[in-house]
């Protein structure tokens, strides 16, 4: 019976080194619609608030973001247009996925 549970805690000795190996390469924050500003260019940025209480903070995008409408990709120049006409903005739900490394935005998707 001894020989079990030395053989358990030996298994489980060896899982958590693996499991310290694995780092954070994105972030996804979903803020209302009401706390994001799209981008003006391919080249500028985004601007949201991780949190209610959160100051607004802005991360670069670049030609290569995707921008997101229910699942269906969009031109920047055609976002804009259908983002600014969502009426319901406080309940309409954008995900912004941020690369930590690089610093910019990797996709921008809304769901209305």
């Amino acid at each position: 019976m001894n020989i079990k549970y030395f053989l358990i805690a030996v298994l489980l000795g060896l899982s958590l080194p693996a499991a310290a190996e694995f780092t954070t390469i994105a972030e996804a924050h979903e803020v209302a619609l009401s706390d994001f500003r799209v981008p003006a260019t391919p080249s500028s940025g985004v601007i949201f608030k991780k949190c209610a209480d959160c100051d607004m903070m802005t991360v670069r995008v670049t030609p290569n973001t995707q921008y997101l409408i229910n699942g269906k990709s969009y031109p920047l120049k055609e976002f804009r247009k259908r983002v600014f006409d969502i009426r319901d903005r406080a309940n309409t739900p954008v995900t912004v996925l941020h690369h930590l490394e690089s610093d910019i935005v990797l996709s921008v998707s809304v769901s209305d």
